[in-house]
């Protein structure tokens, strides 16, 4: 009966946090991700302690082809509404999504909203999981009508193809072993809230990771920055460090809150320093850079903990010239 058209099972999974959104992912790929992926595959012979509680379980288990998902965003609103179109896959090229493993997917056919509908209240409760059945009545009715009603042509649509799993750099530029190595040694440490106590703030990576991996790219610490007219580093290209000499610069946020979401906050420096130059948004572990000439559009990233082939790009745009 659940599986009748107007008694369909309704999902939801969320986009990420607002800072930390890859709600474009999803749309783009036609997934469905869930973490941790890091412990591997899920199979029926792993414990749910193995994967953080059972939500990996009901992903791959309870949701069926069919059934509705909506991508939710905080507690209130969805982006999109989708039906889901494969079995469990273990998918390793989404082992990086803006910080997370989400290496758990499901194909999904989404219909992406021309803007979020907001419920006006917190149907997804006050602190809603990364994956859950949805029984409130209101978004059940929404997504059941939503799929129902024309057009339905997003229902047949072929599935985007799957992007390509980016193929590791096996071995870090000489001048990088150093940082990289600090990095492989301290992060899971940082993530122990128990044995290490409170994650270290911006200004500590900004010491302890940012300006090390500057000075190993091979810029002098008189051409570095730190909190130069309240921007968290700045690289100059020349002497003196005015504006007009600004190479790029770094908005730097501490870890676990996002580095996608400083894009915003380092354009508006750029904006007051009224030059044109690259940003850089980092939590001394990952970096991004958006490039000035394609309105800050993304253009290259490297992750100091997963290192990938195009990492290269983005060493070479933020070495010393």
């Amino acid at each position: 009966m659940a599986h009748e058209m107007n008694e369909r099972i309704v999902w939801q999974v969320s986009a990420g946090s607002s800072d930390r959104s890859y709600a474009d992912k999803f749309l783009n790929y036609g997934v469905a991700l869930i973490g941790p992926g890091d412990p591997g595959s899920w199979s029926t012979d792993r414990s749910d302690e193995e994967f953080e509680g059972g939500f990996v379980r009901r992903f791959a288990t309870e949701m069926h082809c069919g059934d509705i998902v909506v991508l939710r965003i905080g507690q209130s609103a969805i982006r999109a509404v989708g039906l889901i179109a494969s079995t469990y896959k273990y998918l390793p090229q989404f082992d990086d999504v803006n910080g997370w493993d989400l290496q758990h997917g499901r194909r999904v056919r989404w219909c992406s909203l021309p803007e979020p509908y907001d419920f006006s209240r917190q149907v997804f409760g006050a602190n809603p999981s990364r994956l859950s059945r949805v029984h409130a009545a209101d978004i059940i009715d929404y997504a059941n009508r939503f799929v129902q009603s024309p057009p339905t042509d997003w229902q047949t649509r072929a599935l985007p193809n799957l992007p390509e799993e980016e193929p590791e750099l096996e071995t870090p530029p000489t001048e990088l072993r150093e940082i990289v190595g600090q990095v492989h040694d301290l992060l899971g440490l940082y993530w122990d809230t128990k044995a290490f106590g409170e994650r270290p703030m911006e200004d500590e990576l900004v010491a302890h990771y940012v300006v090390p991996f500057l000075r190993a790219l091979g810029w002098p610490v008189e051409r570095i920055a730190v909190k130069w007219r309240n921007i968290d580093v700045c690289v100059f290209s020349a002497l003196p460090r005015i504006p007009e000499h600004c190479h790029y610069l770094i908005e730097a946020k501490r870890l676990g809150v996002g580095i996608e979401g400083a894009r915003k906050q380092a354009i508006g420096y750029v904006s007051d320093l009224g030059v044109q130059c690259d940003v850089v948004v980092t939590d001394g572990i990952r970096y991004r850079m958006y490039e000035a000439s394609r309105n800050f559009a993304p253009a290259a990233y490297a992750n100091l903990a997963r290192l990938r082939r195009p990492s290269l790009k983005l060493f070479e745009r933020m070495r010393r010239p």
